[in-house]
């Protein structure tokens, strides 16, 4: 599907990479990692035809329909968040608006229908059923649901009015819904909660899609992911696998690369060490030759290392107490919403917190209250007298925007000297004249540095860390992690990335509903301990059906009276359920019925029956999808209301 051969990227004498080469079969779902400014968004640009490679060949299949994520999420002032989902359908859409106005006027027109507007219908109806305008609906709505909206409400919603994050995944709605054959999707899990990251899992999976995906999401790309591009020392390299597997084989190509420079740097020394000796002696013919000969070897270049990693470390200045934040019927509102009730916990030294839950918790709402930073609105929450707090923001408000990088350090070690506070700001990745650079004009991940150098010089006893991996690349954010795992003291974290939950946890904050599960255990923990509860939840629920369906078998063999006279709550239930599920059966056939009606090609031969068929055809087909979702919705409130019995 999509070749490339060779390719480089320079912006006037600095080369962004070059030497790559790739080829991407149809299906291929490869996930594209390196540090951030390695160039991974101009690659993406150079296969959009967006940016002219310096030199190379890109090739694709002719028509191939490539699907990217508008980074600028600008919608139409009257844009529902449905439209800006649909936003790849806006002209079927128009189209499916006018042949519905078309059909009026042909049923109006009866016998003296003018002979254009039929076959102008016709050639309308056949374009919409070819492009999928009959599966648009159920698409839409399928893709809104699973990134965690509600796509009744999305229709009357207006898109001006969602958030950031909202829009974001907005946004990737857009691009999944749009019917592409390429998707290129630039971390698609930065706005997601867990559920939202294993949904996109499971689409993308299911989907047989062909992606490039740019992430740091480690667990993302073991899942998702068959191949892995690694953009690193200005070209890439292409590995087979997940991101598991893209590790291992770097390890061993990496020690290999080493072995190997290590083995020619020893020979080209004791050859150079020969040559200097006997230059101008007796050996000096053999010399010569060997310096010929010398001059003539390629040389291996020593392997990239990861000296230009950030250089994480947290040290705590005292050891605080042992309990660090007490939490006693604790309460969190924001106006009449309730966002945690009845919480009461101890945060101990020594422990690594997860909290996770869905978007729009309140997870961070309730960290500004432990914290110190928002009143309760009902308990308390206290932080111990001998705690001192380092808070990494989500929105890296702490960093501030009017001063030099150097001028930030400075200020908060004023006794170091100016090679001290270089020091430091290289530790986090600024060197040189970048170290002037005021950080408005920093992009994402370098604020994100720059904030992890801030943090490093409270010398905190208790670490809290908001969406940490927002703005990192993979190998910053392990720098992080280990980083994390060697602090010798407390740590909250709230974070979407599963696999730095699963390293560092010790015990887990489920937030949900208002309330939070404090699992005793770190985060895998509580996914085997959730798998577990799931699987004995659905065998209960099935070993009740069972029993429920023996009971009345024999209940009905017994000719039992009290069943006869009126069937209980659960039995009614399951009834209405079935025949709810018989109502959308008949409708998806009369659905189906009319789909393959309106594609009788004898009714667009011109003659005017059949256009008049066809309009007749299209308004029972509107009538039996409208049937459809009713039943739909009758259906979905039955199976609710037998759960809610089962359960009691």
């Amino acid at each position: 599907m999509l070749g490339m051969a060779g390719v480089a990227v320079r912006f006037a004498d600095t080369t962004i990479f070059k030497d790559v080469s790739v080829q991407v079969a149809r299906g291929d779902r490869w996930g594209i990692i390196g540090r951030n400014g390695i160039g991974k968004t101009s690659l993406f640009e150079v296969i959009m035809g967006d940016l002219t490679p310096w030199e190379g060949v890109v090739t694709k299949v002719p028509g191939t329909r490539i699907a990217v994520m508008d980074q600028h999420r600008v919608f139409q002032p009257d844009d529902t968040v449905w439209d800006a989902a649909a936003g790849a359908y806006r002209e079927l859409r128009r189209l499916e608006l006018k042949l519905a106005d078309d059909a009026n006027a042909i049923g109006e027109a009866g016998d003296n229908v003018p002979p254009e507007l039929l076959e102008q219908y016709g050639h309308d109806l056949e374009r919409f059923e070819h492009e999928g305008g009959y599966e648009v609906t159920a698409r839409v709505d399928a893709i809104l649901d699973g990134l965690g909206f509600d796509p009744a409400e999305a229709r009357i919603q207006l898109a001006s009015t969602l958030s950031g994050g909202e829009r974001g995944r907005i946004g990737l709605a857009a691009q999944l819904a749009a019917n592409a054959d390429l998707l290129l999707l630039d971390e698609p899990t930065n706005h997601l909660d867990i559920h939202g990251i294993e949904w996109l899992e499971g689409y993308l999976r299911s989907s047989g899609v062909t992606a490039l995906i740019i992430s740091h999401d480690r667990a993302f790309l073991d899942t998702v992911s068959d191949h892995i591009l690694h953009l690193e020392n200005k070209t890439a390299k292409a590995y087979t696998g997940n991101y598991t597997a893209f590790g291992e084989q770097r390890a061993h190509d990496r020690l290999s690369a080493e072995r190997a420079f290590e083995k020619q740097s020893k020979a080209l020394a004791k050859e150079e060490d020969y040559i200097r000796r006997n230059k101008a002696g007796i050996l000096a013919l053999q010399a010569r030759g060997r310096e010929r000969r010398l001059s003539r070897v390629p040389r291996l270049s020593a392997p990239p290392s990861d000296a230009s990693v950030m250089t994480v470390r947290f040290e705590a200045k005292s050891r605080g107490g042992d309990q660090v934040i007490v939490a006693e019927d604790l309460g969190v509102d924001i106006g009449d919403r309730v966002l945690l009730d009845g919480f009461s916990a101890t945060v101990r030294r020594s422990d690594v917190i997860g909290l996770v839950g869905s978007n729009g918790t309140g997870k961070s709402s309730l960290l500004s209250v432990l914290l110190g930073q928002r009143e309760p609105s009902r308990g308390s929450a206290k932080v111990g007298d001998s705690i001192v707090v380092g808070y990494y923001r989500q929105d890296l408000a702490d960093v501030p925007r009017d001063k030099s990088l150097f001028d930030v350090i400075h200020d908060l070690r004023p006794t170091w000297t100016r090679g001290h506070v270089q020091d430091h700001l290289g530790r986090v990745g600024f060197s040189g004249d970048s170290v002037k650079r005021k950080p408005e004009s920093l992009s994402g991940g370098e604020l994100a540095r720059m904030a992890m150098g801030i943090l490093m010089l409270t010398g905190a006893n208790l670490l809290v860390f908001d969406e940490p991996t927002n703005h990192l690349d993979v190998e910053t954010i392990e720098a992080l992690e280990d980083a994390i795992a060697e602090f010798d003291a407390t740590v909250l974290l709230v974070s979407h990335d599963r696999t730095l939950l699963r390293q560092l946890t010790t015990r887990t904050w489920m937030l949900k509903d208002g309330r939070i599960e404090d699992f005793p255990g770190g985060f895998e923990e509580w996914e085997a301990a959730e798998a577990d509860r799931k699987r004995a939840a659905s065998k209960a629920s099935s070993a009740a059906r069972a029993e429920e369906r023996d009971k009345e078998k024999l209940a009905r063999a017994r000719g039992n009276d009290k069943q006869a006279k009126g069937p209980k709550p659960v039995t009614t239930a399951r009834r209405a359920l079935a025949e709810a599920e018989t109502a959308v059966g008949e409708a998806e056939s009369r659905v189906k019925k009319g789909e393959a009606g309106l594609k009788d090609q004898a009714l667009y031969d011109g003659k005017a029956d059949g256009a008049r068929k066809a309009a007749g055809l299209a308004k029972d087909l509107e009538r039996a999808r409208a049937d459809l979702e009713r039943a739909i919705v009758t259906w979905e409130r039955c199976t609710v209301e037998l759960e809610r019995l089962e359960t009691e």
